[in-house]
């Protein structure tokens, strides 16, 4: 088995021990050390981090393993050790926003399906490299989402369809309205922290953005205060680093949509010279004035001229779709703000300044606006969209097609008594074979049910009457039966990629 080690810095971080495949030795040994470095491996005696998954300033996150389930569940690692000399200070805030994010996602995860939970939350302290020293790092340890975020997706195919933003908007919009009903903003709403698990289920990741706050502190020198944000996706008021508001997150998830639809980034969309953003020009596909009006409004510069709330959001996608009419901006009431979470006692930008100042922001109204007319009920939101296959799961869902194909094909000769030429033959195999293509193409059968299928039915057709098909072209033996079907799946393959090839270059030219 491989263990990766966690100390920051380890110049091998790979270690690979035999006799961990033993699953008793695996469960009752005691600890493990890094062959190159001396770190404990096995992270509280219980978790064996496995695989990188990502590595900054702030420390890394690695897939894990935890040792003390049944099945060995997989789960996420979070390091946290800041780079730069940190003042004891500044270490000490760093530390208390890293304890926050896990407070929170305690808070959150435990009580909402699309959010990570927390598992486990812990303080190491090691021999340092440096005799004499003593290293601390911080653990931070939640559920793992095996699927893909929507950076990935949008990296891997391209731009998104207006009716996958609405089912990204709808949805994220859920979990916002939770996260703000339990006095918290994300702060970081962006692609990389939207995942879609590969059930199609979209969830809300990193709700510490800690590693913007530590590589702040470092940069500085301790002269200025934290900042949490991303580049391009956050509002005015929280690059200057002023109060943030429920609508500053809306802003966030807008200009994540945008990006989806356009499959350009932020600042490719935001025209410096007008001050504004000019997202429609990039559409290769025009979108509904409903949908671009209520994007258009929570991308409003100023924060009491957006949507107050996600539900406000919702019941204005509802009722534009009913009336058919672009969504009124008007000067909504502005309530009490809700506390960032984790909150910073002042916010400055981490990154460069934006190529054209932001707009001044007004002032909450005193007074609360005229009650607005009842909106009718918000349009139930699309069906979820299955996650897109990966180059390696197209191929492997071609050459078991294939496979699959062959094998049925031997079946249905032995059982009909036919031809090859037969449309006998020919109407039950296709049939079979376009449920196999479309039972794919929903995820109802994927990764290990389609190496459990074929065995089975490579055992039917091999070690029954049913490999007497066989006879009329070759022997009717295993080796034979075998070689027959591997060559149905590797034409499957290459008819499978001359046809990916020819998609896309049609893509390209329409």
């Amino acid at each position: 088995m491989e263990v990766y080690c966690t100390r920051f810095g380890c110049p091998r971080p790979q270690n690979h021990f035999m006799d961990l495949d033993d699953s008793a030795t695996l469960r009752t040994v005691q600890q493990k050390f890094c062959t190159t470095c001396g770190m404990p491996l096995l992270l509280q005696g219980r978790y064996i981090p496995q695989k990188l998954l990502g590595k900054g300033g702030f420390g890394a996150a690695f897939l894990a393993r935890d040792r003390y389930t049944p099945a060995m569940r997989q789960c996420v690692v979070k390091q946290f050790q800041p780079s730069g000399d940190l003042s004891p200070n500044q270490l000490q805030v760093a530390q208390t926003l890293f304890q926050r994010e896990a407070e929170v996602l305690e808070q959150l995860g435990s009580n909402h399906p699309q959010i990570p939970n927390l598992l486990a939350f812990f303080e190491l302290e090691v021999p340092s490299l440096v005799p004499g020293r003593t290293d601390r790092f911080f653990y931070l340890v939640q559920e793992f989402i095996d699927g893909k975020d929507l950076e990935q997706e949008l990296e891997q195919r391209g731009a998104f369809s207006e009716s996958e933003v609405l089912e990204v908007l709808e949805e994220v919009l859920k979990v916002l309205d939770y996260v703000h009903a339990n006095g918290s903003i994300h702060r970081d709403i962006k692609l990389s922290n939207i995942m879609r698990r590969r059930d199609g289920r979209l969830f809300l990741l990193d709700f510490g953005a800690v590693k913007q706050v530590t590589a702040a502190a470092a940069s500085t020198g301790g002269k200025a205060s934290t900042g949490i944000y991303s580049m391009g996706f956050a509002p005015p008021e929280q690059m200057r680093g002023d109060q943030v508001y429920p609508a500053t997150d809306l802003y966030a998830l807008a200009v994540t949509c945008i990006t989806l639809l356009t499959g350009k980034q932020p600042n490719e969309l935001y025209d410096a010279y007008s001050n504004n953003w000019n997202w429609r020009s990039h559409l290769s596909t025009p979108v509904s004035d409903r949908l671009a009006d209520v994007l258009n409004k929570m991308l409003l510069p100023t924060p009491s001229q957006r949507f107050q709330s996600a539900q406000e959001v919702q019941d204005a996608l509802g009722a534009a779709s009913l009336a058919h009419h672009p969504v009124q901006i008007t000067q909504p009431s502005q309530g009490f703000p809700v506390t960032a979470a984790p909150p910073a006692t002042g916010q400055t930008s981490l990154q460069s300044a934006p190529s054209t100042p932001p707009a001044p922001v007004s002032p909450p109204s005193a007074s609360p606006a005229p009650a607005s007319p009842p909106q009718p009920a918000a349009a139930p939101p699309p069906a979820p969209t299955v996650a897109p296959f990966s180059l390696m799961e197209f191929l492997g869902g071609a050459l078991f097609t294939g496979f699959e194909g062959g094998l049925v094909a031997i079946a249905l000769l032995s059982l009909l008594g036919t031809t090859i030429v037969s449309p006998v033959f020919w109407v039950p195999l296709l049939g079979i074979v376009v449920g196999l293509i479309f039972a794919q193409s929903r995820r109802w059968i994927e990764r290990n049910d389609l190496l459990i299928i074929a065995g089975i039915t490579l055992a039917l057709v091999a070690f029954t009457p049913l490999r007497r098909g066989l006879a009329i072209i070759a022997a009717p033996s295993l080796p034979n039966i075998f070689m027959l079907a591997i060559f149905a799946g590797l034409l499957a393959v290459f008819v499978g990629i001359i046809f990916r090839l020819v998609y896309l270059a049609l893509s390209r030219v329409l």
